[in-house]
């Protein structure tokens, strides 16, 4: 009987095996070589030669495409498919980006772009109102701004705004900066009437802004104002007019600004709720914008016996408890400036 032979394992042949283990030793080379020069594309610095501020997202088409495309032709990334890329893989837990005004550094880096963009920390931008203009010349500074947005449709009540310096970002409405301004008067005015001194003669914190509003445009000395308020103060008490030529200034140029030209007597003359000098007591209403300090010098005057101020040719006022003494400063006052005509 002749014995049966089993089939052969067919040996493996040795080459294919190693080709195997090379492909795959070259798959993770390329794939350490990609991750790692993703990484430095990420964290290394950026593209941009100098700071630069860029609009991104504002109109709210186009989402991140939209976002990319705009920061790769400002230069601030190498590309887009590198910012895409960035904010998708690192999104899980993260906040979304933000449209907005940024400042962007030179060299930033895609790791802080995207950090930046998530942290909406956008350009800060300041309107300034100084202490004493009028709501038609504070609307005039608003319209002015070219980062604010929208129209302001009512001029604000004269002594409705609070003179102060305003943070806002790019596209703030001129209306919503209308408000805050409001908003923070109406904070200050009750602050202050809350502290002020006992005894005045006031009724209202509304006389208390007319008040100040009169000291505000009498004086641009800060020293000078709860002087100038204690003036006031005794003339009322004793039911002298005040005679202030701002308020006259007021009705001439209907608070659009400055008159331009000397007050005549035919100016202190003119009919109107606003003229201290043809009223007694206080002017109908405000007729400036006062800050916290004439507000502060209004709720707290000085211990004074003054009755009358005038120019000192300084800058200042010299003060004066006669009609004598003030006679005095007056003429004083009118040889200086003859002096200084010549």
């Amino acid at each position: 009987m002749t014995a049966k032979v089993p089939n052969p394992v067919p040996p493996t042949h040795p080459s294919l095996g190693r080709r195997l283990l090379w492909a795959a030793a070259l798959v993770i080379l390329v794939s350490a070589a990609l991750a790692w020069i993703g990484y430095h594309r990420y964290v290394d610095p950026g593209p941009l030669a100098q700071d630069a501020t860029v609009v991104v997202g504002r109109d709210g088409g186009g989402g991140l495409q939209a976002v990319a495309a705009t920061l790769a032709q400002a230069g601030v990334v190498r590309g887009e498919i590198d910012f895409v890329a960035a904010v998708r893989l690192t999104e899980a837990g993260q906040p979304p980006i933000k449209a907005g005004e940024y400042a962007f550094p030179a060299h930033v880096s895609l790791r802080d772009v995207v950090a930046l963009l998530r942290s909406g920390k956008t350009v800060v931008h300041r309107f300034t109102a100084p202490e004493g203009l009028t709501s038609a010349q504070i609307v005039a500074l608003l319209n002015a701004e070219p980062a604010l947005s929208g129209e302001i449709t009512e001029r604000p009540a004269e002594g409705s705004l609070l003179p102060a310096t305003y943070n806002f970002s790019l596209g703030d409405s001129r209306a919503q900066m209308v408000e805050r301004m409001a908003a923070e008067m109406r904070r200050a005015v009750a602050k202050i009437w809350a502290g002020r001194a006992a005894g005045l003669s006031l009724k209202s914190p509304e006389e208390m802004v007319t008040l100040a509003s009169l000291v505000e445009k009498e004086t641009g000395v800060p020293a000078e104002r709860p002087h100038i308020a204690a003036v006031f103060y005794n003339r009322l008490r004793l039911g002298m007019r005040l005679q202030s030529d701002p308020t006259v200034i007021y009705i001439l140029t209907n608070g659009a600004g400055p008159l331009g030209r000397p007050l005549t007597h035919a100016d202190l003359a003119v009919e109107s709720p606003y003229n201290t000098y043809a009223v007694t007591g206080l002017p109908a209403g405000p007729i400036a914008n006062p800050g916290r300090e004439a507000l502060r010098a209004v709720a707290n005057p000085l211990d004074s016996g003054d009755l009358y101020f005038v120019a000192d040719g300084s800058g200042g006022h010299a003060f004066a408890a006669t009609l004598d003494a003030h006679n005095r400063n007056v003429a004083k006052w009118r040889d200086l400036r003859e002096k200084a005509q010549r």
